[in-house]
């Protein structure tokens, strides 16, 4: 496809060559370039792919998206000036792709917890409905059982090529719907600009990612994007920021909550270390929910994922039929069977708020344990520091025991995380220690607790990998229980 229709009705410069160049590839990726690719210089906060250009014509490309000068460009290299590469980049990849998304049911989940177990339970009642769903998320990208042939580079919301490449091969195999996780950094960095949302979900908004957005009030405005994007927006009407949105959406809003009146509601709720059950309320009727998975805040993520298939078309009683198929996500609330008498959950929480919801579940009346509730977890290294005593304060007002480790330091010392960490648990009466060997200290926990006792090992959840200051290790929590008690047997 030729450069000019790639950008068409987007303004550009040509700075050399010509827009009539034909372009059979394209890349942001220097390493990954195919030959005769239009390379797009995006320029972001830690790199500047401007700097790679040259790196890149070595390895094959004919041409350039710059948005800023490039000095010593061969003669006979296209380049083109735009003033922003990365909206330049979303534009370029929807077209280069056939514009795939408006081919599929598109739903987006954005939040500061909740976003891969909402994502699952939605693709987990859809597929149940006969529907083929293509799901892009933290833990994977696949349609059906089988992951996508396009690579998954980014963690969770792809980079717009990536992105688009998905979801052109979701068209391919004939998918029907697909989800997909939403990040605030993603949004911010435009990576979902040309994407056709039908639905957006809200989940909530608490402390995460100030390293990226500075203030609470930028990651709220960052998740506020979504709903410009999108049709219908479903909005967790009990979060305090839930009338923000609405009030600067551009699109049909209908809101769940317990609390708070809402469109789908949740009462007469029962708790149990197996699951929950509650009645919903929509529009007068009543219909009794089962869910094979415990926590309020599952209550939650069951009533946005009805919600969205709802208004997808399906029924309430077949949506609420298929919740009862599912029982449990990887990594999430995730219980590591044993023989020892006591309850031992992997969990991904890594957030002030996601930690206090795990550890609340087994306190205040909810799934109540009466002997100790120990927690094994550290904070990432890199990120957003300004969490780390206030994720050691909650850990100690809730917990009977609290040992710190190391999660991803990432370039910065262990010890030093886990002494921040420290800070907020010396605020309370709880005990601790401090284990900077992760596998050491999932043991320790393991080793202090007796029958009926709780063990929450948090902060990793599906990870299978540390990443330390040289080097990215197999780390995985699930196989050091496991571990643990085979050598126990």
């Amino acid at each position: 496809m030729k450069i000019k229709y790639l950008l068409k009705g987007f303004p550009y410069e040509v700075i050399q060559g010509t827009d009539e160049i034909n372009i059979p590839n394209i890349s942001w990726d220097s390493r990954r370039l195919k030959p005769n690719s239009l390379f797009i210089c995006v320029k972001n906060k830690n790199i500047d792919r401007h700097n790679y250009a040259l790196e890149a014509i070595e390895a094959g490309a004919t041409a350039l998206l710059i948005e800023h000068k490039v000095d010593n460009i061969p003669k006979g290299i296209t380049v083109i000036k735009v003033k922003n590469t990365k909206l330049a980049m979303a534009i370029i990849a929807n077209c280069f792709y056939g514009e795939p998304s408006k081919k599929l049911n598109l739903i987006g989940i954005t939040g500061t917890n909740g976003k891969t177990t909402v994502t699952f339970f939605i693709t987990k009642i859809l597929e149940c409905l006969g529907r083929k769903v293509g799901i892009i998320s933290t833990i994977e990208n696949r349609i059906g059982n089988a992951p996508l042939k396009t690579a998954k580079l980014n963690p969770t919301t792809p980079d717009s090529i990536e992105l688009q490449s998905s979801f052109a091969e979701m068209v391919e195999n004939d998918v029907t719907d697909a989800v997909m996780e939403v990040t605030s950094v993603a949004l911010e960095q435009l990576r979902t600009y040309t994407c056709d949302f039908d639905i957006g979900i809200f989940t909530n908004l608490t402390q995460d990612h100030l390293d990226e957005h500075g203030t609470m009030e930028n990651y709220k405005k960052a998740k506020m994007k979504l709903f410009k994007m999108c049709r219908f927006g479903i909005i967790n009407a009990d979060d305090p920021v839930s009338q923000d949105i609405i009030q600067n959406s551009t699109c049909e809003i209908i809101t769940y909550g317990i609390n708070t009146t809402a469109d789908f509601m949740a009462k007469d709720i029962k708790y149990s270390q197996e699951g929950v059950s509650f009645t919903l309320n929509f529009c007068d009727n009543h219909k009794k929910v089962n869910l094979n998975v415990p926590g309020k805040f599952n209550v939650y993520n069951a009533l946005s994922a009805i919600a969205s298939c709802y208004f997808l078309g399906f029924p309430l009683h077949i949506i609420i039929a298929a919740l009862t198929n599912i029982n449990g996500v990887k990594g999430r609330f995730e219980v590591v069977p044993n023989d020892s008498g006591y309850l031992v959950i992997v969990d991904y929480a890594h957030t002030p708020d996601s930690l206090k919801n795990i550890l609340t579940t087994f306190r205040h009346g909810k799934v109540l344990t009466q002997n100790k509730l120990i927690v094994v977890f550290g904070c990432g290294g890199e990120r957003d520091s300004t969490k780390r005593p206030i994720m050691g304060e909650v850990a100690g007002t809730f917990a009977d025991y609290c040992v710190l480790t190391c999660d991803n330091p990432r370039k910065e010392y262990p010890i030093r995380i886990i002494e921040e960490i420290e800070e907020g648990v010396a605020r309370t009466t709880c005990s601790y220690e401090k284990i900077e060997d992760r596998k050491v200290a999932i043991h320790t926990a393991l080793k202090k607790a007796n029958p009926s006792d709780v063990v929450i090992i948090a902060g990793k959840g599906h990870e299978n990998y540390q990443i330390l200051k040289d080097k990215v290790i197999h780390f995985d929590d699930v196989e050091v229980v496991k571990e643990y008690f085979s050598l126990q047997s």
